[in-house]
């Protein structure tokens, strides 16, 4: 599957040089190894496109809605980060 999503300059930009290898979504579609991210450049300023875009093959997707690591508290106290590696 082919998905497109927006991505803001500073984000791109990481994206586009190789630093950025990971993505936080909302898990509000569907996204499984092996589809396509299409990721469009998009400036909150100009509420435009630039015209950049990236094409990514997704090669993991967590989802952490049924997450049972940690408990509430915790949560709530350190919330989640999420960590790239190459």
């Amino acid at each position: 599957m082919i998905i497109e999503k927006k991505v803001w300059p500073e984000y791109f930009q990481k994206i586009l040089e190789g630093d950025k290898t990971f993505e936080v979504r909302l898990a509000d579609f569907e996204c499984n190894t092996g589809d396509t991210l299409i990721l469009k450049e998009w400036d909150p300023d100009t509420g435009k496109y630039t015209g950049r875009e990236i094409k990514k093959k997704v090669t993991y997707v967590g989802k952490t809605k049924d997450f049972t690591f940690w408990n509430e508290e915790e949560i709530d106290k350190y919330g989640y980060q999420v960590i790239g590696f190459k």
